[in-house]
Formats: C-alpha cells, sequence, structure tokens
C-alpha cells in the first residue's frame, strides 16, 4: 500500500520546506512538491501541518521493578501513550541484576516487550555487575544490537557501580563502538546525608531534593568527564538537572571531550517548589536527581539552544500515587523514584520552546528525534525525513490547543507531573513505518505490531 502526504511543510533539523511525502509500505519512497495524487492508495491532506520525523524517546522505564513495586506502565500501556504524544521509537532498559549475566536481562525485557509494543523499541543494558565474564558479555550485546550501556554513579547497594567499574566499562567501550549512559550523581555521598536526615525525623518528600545537592550531580559529572578522557570513549550523562552540572558538560565540551547530555521536561517546566507541595503531594515529583531550584530553568534553555545538551527525553517511569508512591508516606527514602512523561514530551517542549521563541522548530526536531537516532545508533533509518528512512511521520498541527491532565492522558498512572498545563501544537495523525497509528485522538495503531531495533554500535558519528 502507498500513501501520499499532501501540502504539508516539511520540518528537519536542518530545514523547512513544503512538500508532499510519498510512502510505499514502510518506507518513505519521495519528497517533492506536487506528487500526483494518482501514485497513492490512500491520500492524507496535510494543510497548515508540519510534517516531523517521528520522535525519538531514548530514555523510558516500562515494566520496570523498584523500591518493591514495578512502574505502572507496561510496553503495552506505554508505547501507546508515547504515539498519541507523537513519539514513534522508545529505547527502554534492561536490568542485568548483581551475579547474572547480560543476557539473561536481554531475554527478560524481550518478553517483557513481546507482543505489547505498538511502536519500534530498542534496549539499553544497565551494568550492574561486570564480574568475570562482564565484558564478553558486552561485546555480545552490541552483536545483538543492544548499542549502548546505563551505569549508575548512585543507590548504592542497588544499582551504583565503583569508579573502576566505569572505567572497564569504558576501556571496553572504546574498542567495540557502543555508547556509555552514566546517572551522575555521588551517591555515597548522597546516601550519608540521607541517613541523617532520615535520623533527625526529615520523612517528607521535599528531603528527597534537600539530601541531593547539586553539588553531587555536578561532582559526579566532573568525575565521568575525567573518566572519559583517560579512556577515550565517549559518554552520555541522562537527566542532567542542573547549571552546575550544565557547566561540567559546557567546558569539557569546549576542550574536545566526546561528551554528550540530555535534559528531560520537568527540569526546565517545574522546580523544587512542587516537591514541597502541601501535605503528601510532593510525593507525585519525587525522580532522581530531583527538581532544582527555579534558577536552573533558563540555563538549561540556553544548553539546549546551543547544543551543550544535546537531547530532550523523559526519564518516563510511572507509579500510581494511590497505591505506589504512598509506599513512602512516612519515609521519603521508600517513595518510588519517577513520574509519567512519554506523552507530553513533544507537546510541552513544542509549546515552552519552539512558541516561545526558546529554541527553533529545526532545533526541536534535532533534540526529540534526530540527534537520538544518531547517538543510539539508528540513523538514517529512524529520526529523518528522507528517501529511504522508515515512515515514521508526525503530522504536528501546530494550532491545536490541548489540556494535559491525568483525565485525559493514555499512561497509566492517576495523576501527571504537568497537570493543568495549557499547550498549543498536538500530533494530528500519527504514522509508524508508514501505519496511521494515532489519528485525531484515536488509537488506531494494534498491540504488538512493534518492532525490536539493532542499533549499530557508533551509528553516528561522535560529533
Amino acid at each position: 500500500m502507498s500513501t501520499l502526504i499532501r501540502n504539508g511543510t516539511v520540518v528537519t533539523s536542518t530545514k523547512t520546506f513544503h512538500a508532499d511525502i510519498l510512502i510505499e509500505g514502510e518506507q518513505i519512497k519521495d519528497i517533492a512538491p506536487a506528487i500526483p495524487v494518482e501514485k497513492a492508495h490512500r491520500v492524507i491532506e496535510a494543510t497548515g501541518m508540519l510534517l516531523l520525523p517521528g520522535g525519538i524517546d531514548v530514555h523510558t522505564h516500562l515494566d520496570m521493578p523498584f523500591g518493591g513495586t514495578t512502574s505502572s506502565d507496561d510496553f503495552e500501556t506505554g508505547t501507546k501513550a508515547a504515539a498519541f504524544g507523537g513519539t514513534t521509537t522508545l529505547i527502554d532498559f534492561a536490568i542485568q541484576p548483581k551475579g547474572t549475566k547480560m543476557r539473561d536481562a536481554l531475554d527478560t525485557w524481550w518478553k517483557k516487550a513481546e507482543n505489547k509494543a505498538s511502536i519500534d523499541y530498542g534496549l539499553h543494558m544497565i551494568v550492574t555487575d561486570l564480574g568475570e565474564c562482564g565484558l564478553e558479555d558486552m561485546d555480545d550485546m552490541v552483536k545483538e544490537g543492544v548499542a549502548s550501556f546505563k551505569l549508575f554513579m548512585a543507590y548504592p547497594g542497588v544499582l551504583m557501580v565503583d569508579d573502576a567499574t566505569i572505567f572497564q566499562a569504558l576501556s571496553r567501550t572504546a574498542k567495540n563502538g557502543a555508547l556509555i549512559c552514566l546517572h551522575a550523581e555521588n551517591g555515597g555521598i548522597i546516601d550519608v546525608i540521607v541517613k541523617r536526615a532520615i535520623s533527625e525525623g526529615k520523612t517528607a518528600p521535599i528531603y528527597h531534593g534537600l539530601t541531593r545537592p547539586v553539588a553531587a550531580e555536578a561532582e559526579a559529572v566532573h568525575r565521568a568527564i575525567a573518566m572519559s578522557e583517560i579512556s577515550g570513549a565517549p559518554v552520555y550523562i541522562v537527566h542532567l538537572s542542573s547549571e552546575e552540572a550544565l557547566n561540567e558538560v559546557r567546558a569539557a565540551r569546549d576542550r574536545g571531550v566526546p561528551i554528550f547530555a540530555e535534559t528531560c521536561p520537568q527540569y526546565l517546566l517545574l522546580s523544587i517548589d512542587d516537591l514541597a507541595r502541601p501535605g503528601f503531594e510532593g510525593a507525585k515529583y519525587v525522580f532522581t536527581p530531583p527538581l532544582r531550584e527555579k534558577h536552573n530553568q533558563p540555563k538549561l534553555w540556553d544548553g539546549l539552544k546551543d547544543d551543550h545538551l544535546q537531547v530532550v527525553s523523559t526519564d518516563h517511569c510511572p507509579f500510581c500515587f494511590e497505591d505506589q508512591k504512598i509506599l513512602g508516606k512516612d519515609d521519603f527514602t521508600k517513595i518510588p523514584n519517577g513520574g509519567p512523561g512519554v506523552e507530553n514530551r513533544l507537546q510541552l517542549l513544542y509549546h515552552h520552546g519552539v512558541s516561545a521563541g526558546k529554541i527553533s522548530l529545526n532545533r526541536f526536531v534535532e533534540l526529540v528525534s534526530t540527534t537520538p537516532a544518531r547517538l543510539f545508533g539508528l540513523y538514517p533509518r529512524k529520526g529523518e525525513l528522507a528517501a529511504g528512512s522508515d515512515a515514521d511521520i508526525v503530522i504536528w498541527d501546530p494550532n491545536a490547543e490541548h489540556l494535559i491532565s491525568s483525565k485525559t492522558h493514555h499512561m497509566r498512572c492517576d495523576y501527571s507531573m504537568f497537570e493543568g498545563f495549557q499547550v498549543k501544537g498536538n500530533a494530528h495523525v500519527v504514522l509508524s513505518r508508514g501505519e496511521v497509528i494515532v489519528e485525531q485522538g484515536k488509537f488506531q495503531g494494534r498491540t504488538g505490531r512493534g518492532s525490536f531495533l539493532r542499533r549499530e554500535a557508533r551509528g553516528g558519528a561522535w560529533k
């Protein structure tokens, strides 16, 4: 089957122009002005609409065990919600339990996604134990299409690994071409501060933020950069939240270190004031790193504009307020860390970024689609509108007004971090590999149609 999208405005990371897009099967066949309608079985009219490459969210946690419970979105509900928001590809995290092989974790996450995902997906591997065979396991994962690994500098006794392990992993990826992602916080120092707070009876959600100081993030980012320089391997800093940490990244990039970093909508639009909401409401905003003071927000926006930050992802890891977040009612350390966001990323960044003049339309596409594809081995199959690329296309209505609310969102979560946010600009039609999966607010896709993406190591040149 062929589909013609007519009279839209094509937006890529580098240019904007009026054109039609012809789709044959799962791929884009042609992009040109005035393609004859006779060439297509179906015609979609896109006058007044923007034609964007499908969004790529490289940081989600679906069906993830944490803190005695499991994130409330699985691959069925999470990928469907992503599609409604214009995201057509996500990369989730498989977790290697200590004392096991990475291959076992990969098999577990494949089973979680099998027959459930409605959009295409890839997997990162969270490394908790290199053991005797871990370095060889990393090479095997690259051959399986898992071209990135995440290591934690936080959560001692659970996920945290020491600097020697991180350096070993970096030394290996310098050879096999994969990309190391780091959760950068000084977990040892934070652990001491947290225990001190609990002993003093400071148990409310606000103390989740107050016990994880900005300096602990900036120090860990600095250390990650040093290890990158020594090993000669690139590093990707996940969910960067503060000006101080950003300064470390900027200085390193200015001297040519291959450091990349993402931030998330919550750090751009929310603040520690939300953690301080009355009663237990602040628990809705407990995730790590924590929300920061408002003065960090304009600095992060500048970082996105100036390419000191390269990606906006969500760290989507939802836990319902009524029966999951409540586990920490008397102890903030027991509040499951994470929040819902996979559905709202493009809406929020378009409204508060593009429409507010903080980033250009082309930069928007670069941040939510093209650069994620380049860094994580999916380009040019994903993240681009060009002949031969997958027909992952968002027909974006720049004038559509939408009220973000848990009453209408599709994430399996009983609250929204952005409840009541009014945005202008929303996905009108979403195509995944040439198939319409969302149209005018209705899901037209099929559960299980999403494919696992085998990603290439160094899929894009490091730059």
